[in-house]
């Protein structure tokens, strides 16, 4: 069995042409022994944003902290708040934003891609 704190979890910082203000946490993953799924913890500041992008595989996300969006494959925009959860699946056109002034946290639970 495996227990952390996240604030013990290192941070990576993602920002390139596609991805603004964005930070991740590997939570539980194949370090700890975690052959089949992965937990991660994304925090995207104010005027932020993840890549506009579609994978082959689900995932799911919970909402933690503060307020952002979630952009279909239509563009349209939906509200999310802490204790949305939301499920993505394969192929579907999405990415998170940040238009507030708070930060925005949600868990994002995958498959282990490299498994």
């Amino acid at each position: 069995m495996i227990i952390k704190k996240e604030n013990e979890v290192p941070i990576t910082f993602l920002e390139d042409e596609s991805t603004k203000k964005v930070s991740k946490r590997i939570l539980i993953g194949p370090e700890d022994g975690s052959h089949r799924i992965v937990m991660r913890l994304f925090r995207v500041e104010p005027e932020g944003y993840t890549p506009y992008h579609t994978h082959d595989f689900e995932h799911v996300v919970k909402v933690e902290k503060g307020r952002g969006v979630i952009v279909d494959a239509d563009g349209q925009e939906r509200l999310l708040e802490e204790g949305n959860c939301v499920y993505v699946e394969p192929n579907e056109k999405h990415q998170f934003r940040n238009p507030f002034d708070q930060p925005f946290e949600f868990l994002c639970i995958i498959i282990n891609q490299n498994s």
